[in-house]
């Protein structure tokens, strides 16, 4: 998959909410939630997801803050596939 441009990402950043780039690099987001276990079973969702399309965010976890970031290694840089997992993230989020 093909790193996309500058341009490209900024089109695609139009797309989500609350996405964003940290560092020039990573494309990010902070997810809160009512609780503790809500957060860990978002975590769990989002591990599954990641397994089954082979592209693994960074994931921290601080109580009821999750930040999610990703990057494209083969690509150096963030792809179509970045910006198609960061959609059904925010589709698992419940809050």
């Amino acid at each position: 998959m093909q790193k996309l441009s500058h341009q490209e990402i900024e089109e695609s950043l139009k797309t989500v909410k609350g996405w964003k780039i940290t560092n020039d690099k990573w494309l990010e987001k902070k997810y809160r939630f009512k609780d503790y276990l809500n957060g860990i079973k978002f975590v769990q969702e989002v591990a599954n997801l990641s397994e089954e399309e082979n592209h693994h965010p960074f994931i921290s976890i601080d109580y009821k803050l999750v930040t999610i970031r990703l990057f494209s290694w083969n690509a150096k840089g963030i792809t179509k596939l970045d910006f198609e997992l960061v959609k059904k993230y925010d589709e698992i989020y419940t809050g």
